[in-house]
């Protein structure tokens, strides 16, 4: 293996390993806020990907019918529990609330599918129609489970993750997918040659990371998020709240797992499942983190994206086998070095 071999494995790996970055912050943020495992963080990577590749094609992307899908039994279980609790003046702004957001991003969709919008249109389009499923998944899913244990909540996580999978197949096929690169410029290091592509991902991820960084350190939003992080009851009794939070913060993975799938699409062909390798790899990240520290799970992720590239060079067969295997002695030292408690009840 030559210097030049070297440095362009080491470009690809910290191409991947910044995509891994984005999702292993996801995770440790939605695990935070709510203790959920957000197993189908990949799912939105795909969908990104995917429903991108849709309003290129001029066609509907299936986002948009499981959106109005999802916001339709969010309405009902919403109505149920109004009803129940004897709260039925509040049923009317409700609805509008789950509804209408909904209903209108369907109607953009159909009115710009036909225009063929510029790229930067269409992947704020898709940035427009992905990040609501987010919150209603956690409405649908986790809401009603929010005071049940970790593993409660994870079962929870794998059973929407197989549901998202087979909605994916449904609406978009088994074909993979590759959309344009955004720049087909290349920046020239020497004897290196980085793609235009991976220089947006590098910029996507410095840019998001620091907005983040903003968010929780300097708005009252991002504040509270920390606030329950850190002790749910606490938050709870200054009047932050917790299912609130968990609509944020899931918000907020939906956007970074959809900003992540469009990055990624014109690098590697993307199918309906392939969000779940990409989304455990960003979790073997927030483990190495502890589920807990952002620098931590960023080094993580890196380190896993530079180990998958050079695996993929000497056993390409293995290459995920090595990855996943990584997590062996990491989960050991975690264990060895972490200070066990009860769970509170």
């Amino acid at each position: 293996m030559d210097l030049q071999t070297v440095l362009i494995l080491a470009q690809d790996g910290l191409t991947n390993g910044a995509i891994y970055l984005l999702l292993a912050v996801a995770l440790i943020l939605v695990f935070g806020v709510t203790r959920i495992v957000l197993i189908p963080q990949g799912e939105f990577v795909s969908y990104g990907a995917l429903t991108l590749a849709s309003l290129q094609l001029g066609v509907m992307p299936g986002t948009v019918w499981l959106l109005l899908i999802m916001a339709s039994i969010a309405a009902v279980m919403e109505t149920f529990r109004l009803v129940s609790s004897e709260a039925v003046r509040q049923l009317p702004v409700t609805l509008a609330t789950i509804l209408i957001p909904p209903a209108a991003i369907a109607l953009l969709a159909k009115m710009c599918i036909p225009l063929h919008l510029a790229l930067g249109w269409q992947v704020l389009l898709t940035m427009l129609i992905v990040t609501p499923i987010g919150p209603l998944v956690y409405r649908v899913a986790f809401r009603p489970l929010a005071d049940a244990t970790v593993l409660v909540l994870l079962i929870a996580a794998v059973a929407v993750h197989f549901v998202l999978v087979g909605l994916g197949l449904l609406f978009f096929g088994a074909e993979g997918v590759r959309t344009p690169p955004f720049s087909d410029a290349h920046l020239t290091l020497g004897t290196l040659s980085v793609s235009g592509q991976s220089l947006w991902v590098y910029a996507a991820s410095f840019i998001l990371i620091s907005l983040l960084a903003w968010f929780f350190s300097r708005t009252l939003y991002g504040k509270a998020l920390r606030a329950v992080a850190f002790n749910r009851n606490g938050a709870r009794l200054v009047g932050i709240s917790p299912h609130l939070a968990g609509t944020y913060s899931f918000a907020l993975a939906a956007a970074i797992g959809c900003l992540s799938g469009v990055m990624i699409a014109p690098i590697t062909t993307v199918y309906y499942d392939s969000g779940f390798l990409i989304g455990l790899k960003g979790f073997i990240g927030a483990i190495v983190g502890g589920m807990a520290s952002y620098p931590i799970a960023a080094a993580g992720a890196l380190m896993v994206g530079i180990l998958e590239s050079y695996s993929s060079f000497w056993l390409s067969g293995y290459k995920d086998v090595i990855v996943f295997a990584a997590i062996i002695p990491i989960l050991l030292w975690r264990s060895l070095m972490s200070v066990h408690y009860e769970e509170e009840e």
